[in-house]
């Protein structure tokens, strides 16, 4: 177990059905924090949501900035299958970890795939060994669901990702430090396409605005996945790389995901 310790927010005193996790993880030699939402509910073996966010944000940006819970709500009252959404911290690397194993500097996939696992399965009464676990994000974060969706596939039953980075060269328009200062980001093992190809990854969904100066890397990438045989859809949406596009289009991941699960559930 990677977890060295945990602090879990008390109900009593939190915005309603949200809880703060913190997280010392070995992984990373240092705290870091998840939020989850629908945390109270009462169901049990409940799929799990997770949410990566973009550079320069934490774990909280999803809800306060993209409003998500509101529209998971909104698509609860139209007869949305009940998740527990799931919000960590990248790991807090410079403007952004992208999702990486960085060697020295951290090895951000296992915080997400060990420590966030764990601590949601710790903490949340709702999540247990049974619940399937699905992946999104958007930015950075759509990078990070791609690219840890089909590398850990087993883990996920559903990958959906929004305005994505597709190559962690692409960080370079976000952030203003040489890139250098990530080691090793080159490996071919840090693109979603390398795992992809090897098949056998779950339904997978991506979207991107017209308006995106990421829209051609998308494209480029449905054009790879298309050429290689990979299964999967691509939209190209109205919109540009900001919160409007995310908090609109964010309803696409969860009835993807709602899809997904209710022919798990019919088995």
């Amino acid at each position: 177990m990677s977890i060295l310790r945990l602090e879990v927010s008390n109900p009593d005193y939190s915005p309603a059905n949200t809880q703060t996790i913190t997280v010392h993880s070995s992984h990373l030699t240092r705290r870091h924090d998840i939020t989850v939402y629908n945390a109270q509910s009462q169901a049990k073996n409940l799929a799990v949501v997770v949410l990566l966010h973009g550079v320069y944000g934490n774990h909280w940006v999803w809800m306060q900035m993209g409003g998500v819970h509101q529209v998971y709500e909104r698509l609860r009252q139209q007869g949305l299958q009940e998740f527990v959404l799931v919000m960590p911290s990248d790991g807090g690397y410079m403007d952004g970890s992208a999702y990486l194993d960085l060697a020295e500097a951290g090895n951000y996939q296992q915080w997400i795939m060990e420590d966030v696992f764990a601590a949601v399965q710790q903490s949340v009464t709702a999540v247990s060994e049974r619940s399937r676990w699905y992946i999104s994000g958007l930015s950075m974060g759509g990078f990070g669901a791609l690219l840890l969706g089909c590398q850990f596939s087993q883990r996920f039953s559903g990958i959906s990702a929004h305005s994505s980075i597709t190559n962690p060269s692409q960080l370079s328009q976000f952030v203003d430090y040489p890139l250098h200062c990530y080691p090793q980001l080159e490996k071919a093992e840090h693109l979603p396409q390398y795992w992809a190809v090897k098949g056998n990854i779950p339904p997978l969904r991506f979207d991107c605005g017209a308006d995106d100066p990421l829209l051609l890397a998308n494209i480029e990438l449905h054009q790879i996945l298309t050429q290689a045989g990979v299964d999967h859809e691509f939209e190209q949406l109205s919109g540009g790389h900001e919160w409007p596009y995310w908090h609109k289009n964010v309803e696409k991941s969860f009835r993807f995901f709602d899809v997904i699960e209710r022919k798990y559930q019919a088995l």
